[in-house]
Order: C-alpha cells, then sequence, then structure tokens
C-alpha cells in the first residue's frame, strides 16, 4: 500500500484511506498494439472492481510499451522510481511479459500477468514475485484434445501438422501437442520450424499438403497468422481444423480477413461464452461503461485483463495487507476464483496443473465464440467442423 509498505491497513477487507498504487504497460503501438486497447479495458474494469470491493482508491499507472521488450522496463522503472507501487501487472505476450516481470522480480515487487502461456521462464528463471492467471502451454495442449473429442468418432480426422515458431514458447507448445496428441491416438504427420515474423509460408503449406495434414497447429504472430491464411487461399488448400494461438486472437484477425478468417480457433485465455467466476458482472460492466453493439461480443483480452485484476483484489483481501511477502504467500497458498476458472499457483507461479481448462474460441461472424470447453454463457456456441475448402466459402 502506497507510503506505508509491509503494514496492515484492510482492517478485514475495507475501510482504509490509503491508496493501493498499481502499474502495468500495454501494447498500444507496434505489433501487438491491435490487443492493447481490449488489455487496457479490462485491466480498468477490473480497477473500478477493486475500488468498489476494497472501499479503497485503487491507482492504476499505465503507459504505452510500444510492443517493445525495452520500454516495458524503461516505463516501469520510471513509474516506479517516481511512485510507492505496491503490485505489477504485465503486458501482452510472452515478450513483453516476461520483461516486466524480469523487472518485478529484480525490484521484488509482487507481478501478475497473463495472455502468457510460455512456461518455461516459470521453471527456468527462479521466479519469485511472478504469478500468471492464466492457461499455460500444457493447458492449451489439453484443450485441443478436447476440443478434437467433440467431432464425432466416426469423423474425427487425425493427421496433425505442427508449424513451429523457432522461439521457446514455439519449440514448448510444439511439444505439448505432440506429445498430448500423440498420446491421445492422433499422428503428427508434419513438424516443421519457420522463422517467426516469416511472410512466406509457401513451402509450409506444400509440405502439410503433401503429407495431407488435417489438423494445423501453430503460434504465428498476429501478422504472420493473417499473411499464412491469405497464401492458403492463393494456394487453394486448407486444412480441416485450424489453430492459430495468439495469432487468431485480436480483432485485427477478423478486419484483416473477414470471412476467410472464419473457422479459426485459439486459446486467448478468455472466451465470450464462460460462465462463473464473476462473468455476469464483467459483461455488465462492459456494457455500462463502453456498449455493445446488437451482436457484437466483448473482445476476448478484456476478459484476461479483467481476471488479472480479480486475481489481485482477492490476493489483497486475503492478504489483507499489500506487504509483498504477504501477497506472496497468499498467492501461493490460497485459490482464486476468476472469470477463468477456478485455481491456485504453484511456487513457481504457474497455475496450478490441472486447475484451468484453456477454453478454445472460433472465429465466425465477426466474434470469437467459446466452443470448448461446453457452455452455455453469452457467446458461447458449437464448435464449426470441417473447414470447408476455398471453393465452398
Amino acid at each position: 500500500m502506497s507510503g506505508l509498505s509491509g503494514c496492515t491497513l484492510l482492517d478485514g477487507g475495507g475501510g482504509g484511506s490509503e491508496t493501493i498504487t498499481i502499474a502495468a504497460t500495454v501494447p498500444e503501438t507496434g505489433q501487438f498494439s491491435s490487443l492493447g486497447e481490449a488489455v487496457k479495458q479490462g485491466y480498468e474494469l477490473g480497477v473500478t472492481l477493486m475500488d468498489e470491493e476494497l472501499d479503497q482508491e485503487v491507482e492504476l499507472l499505465l503507459s504505452d510499451d510500444e510492443s517493445d521488450p525495452e520500454v516495458v522496463r524503461q516505463e516501469l522503472q520510471q513509474m516506479t522510481s517516481n511512485n510507492e507501487v505496491d503490485m505489477i501487472w504485465g503486458s501482452f505476450s510472452s515478450l513483453l511479459v516476461t520483461a516486466g516481470s524480469a523487472y518485478a522480480e529484480n525490484q521484488g515487487i509482487p507481478f501478475l500477468g497473463a495472455f502468457f502461456a510460455y512456461e518455461g521462464p516459470h521453471r527456468n528463471e527462479g521466479y519469485e514475485w511472478t504469478y500468471s492467471p492464466f492457461p499455460k502451454s500444457r493447458d492449451v495442449a489439453r484443450s485441443t484434445s478436447g476440443l478434437l473429442d467433440l467431432i464425432p468418432e466416426g469423423e474425427r480426422p487425425s493427421n496433425v501438422g505442427i508449424w513451429e515458431a523457432n522461439s521457446g514458447w514455439g519449440e514448448e507448445q510444439s511439444d505439448y501437442w505432440e506429445e498430448t496428441l500423440s498420446e491421445a491416438g492422433y499422428d503428427v504427420v508434419l513438424r516443421e520450424t519457420y522463422q517467426l515474423g516469416s511472410e512466406d509460408f509457401s513451402s509450409l503449406i506444400s509440405q502439410s499438403d503433401s503429407a495431407n495434414v488435417e489438423i494445423l497447429l501453430s503460434t504465428p504472430t498476429p501478422p504472420g497468422g493473417i499473411t499464412a491464411v491469405n497464401q492458403m487461399q492463393s494456394n487453394n488448400w486448407s486444412p480441416q481444423v485450424l489453430k492459430f494461438v495468439r495469432a487468431a486472437d485480436p480483432t485485427a484477425w477478423w478486419s484483416a480477413l473477414g470471412e476467410t478468417g472464419a473457422y479459426a480457433c485459439m486459446c486467448p485465455g478468455w472466451v465470450p461464452g464462460l460462465t462463473g467466476g464473476g462473468n455476469e458482472g464483467l459483461w455488465s460492466a462492459y456494457r455500462n461503461e463502453y456498449g455493445l453493439d446488437d451482436n457484437e461480443l466483448i473482445r476476448s483480452p478484456v476478459g484476461g485483463g479483467y481476471n488479472v485484476a480479480q486475481t489481485a483484489l482477492q490476493a489483497v483481501e486475503a492478504a489483507d495487507s499489500t506487504d509483498p511477502g504477504e501477497l506472496q504467500s497468499v498467492l501461493r497458498s490460497e485459490t482464486f476464483n476468476t472469470v477463468i476458472g477456478e485455481f491456485g499457483f504453484e511456487d513457481n507461479g504457474l497455475p496450478a496443473e490441472g486447475d484451468l481448462t484453456a477454453p478454445t474460441g472460433q472465429w465466425w461472424e465477426g466474434n470469437q465464440h467459446t466452443v470448448y470447453p461446453d457452455t452455455d454463457g453469452t457467446g458461447a456456441m458449437d464448435f464449426r467442423y470441417p473447414i470447408p475448402s476455398w471453393s465452398e466459402r
């Protein structure tokens, strides 16, 4: 708590007068800018919730990190130099979130980061202050298996192709997909590495066609994923199931591709259609603050950001303090219930294994809809399968 770090001021759930100060950056410009505004909305709605629930002022210091990890560090350094910051929230993508996490670890400040499926840093960096309320690579792989199980057994495709981005997360996610789907009885007929940021996918498309890939999985950037789909259409090839984790997260996917981007699946952490854990409150707060047109759904990063704030709120309430050590103890021992589900944390900051079901979303008519798990919330729909050939769309 600003000015009195180390003291217990919440007094059983509210009534204090000190300000809780949170620092965060979001990508309002640069390669991830199409998601920055939605993350910002989620954080701002979450801070309003914290204000109400804690009966205490919560100050969110927010700046543009330009989608640049060095700018993340610079902005956080400036904010923490000029303010007594109690907690840091992450940006978007493993690239930017791990930059913020590294700064928080160095400063001994509790850090909460979503939009960051990469498990390697949790296992290798000796995290003490970083906690990620977000489905991780192993959860994404299980979700993919669950999604495919929705297809009747007699119609279910079996040939899996993995386009492996040449990054630490790309390799980790590909390993989980290969292991999980092989154990489930699928045949991984193609696994090829490509340069992240590549603008030419023609060779991968040709190899996928030759290998009879039916289920295509990858983790490209949003521009890379959009380029890949355009080139699939140019080459008149398409898989029956397409899951581009992270590339298909932003609304830029639909803005650039329109109906060409329909059927694409993603695992953005939160998708319209989930229920419980404050989802109803999120929808109400969003409508009141930003409004929604007919048939328009909340963008997925809003829910991911809101979930970070819910986790922070419950941690502060349970600790009855913002003392870093007290928050760390609570984050390692308590269970949290947010719009993405109920979960605890391992000591390295990973969500406890098996706690979270990574929801799979699918683009349809301009919105992302929850298709796995099976829910009845606003925005949920049945999984659309198979993707028709280009001549039939």
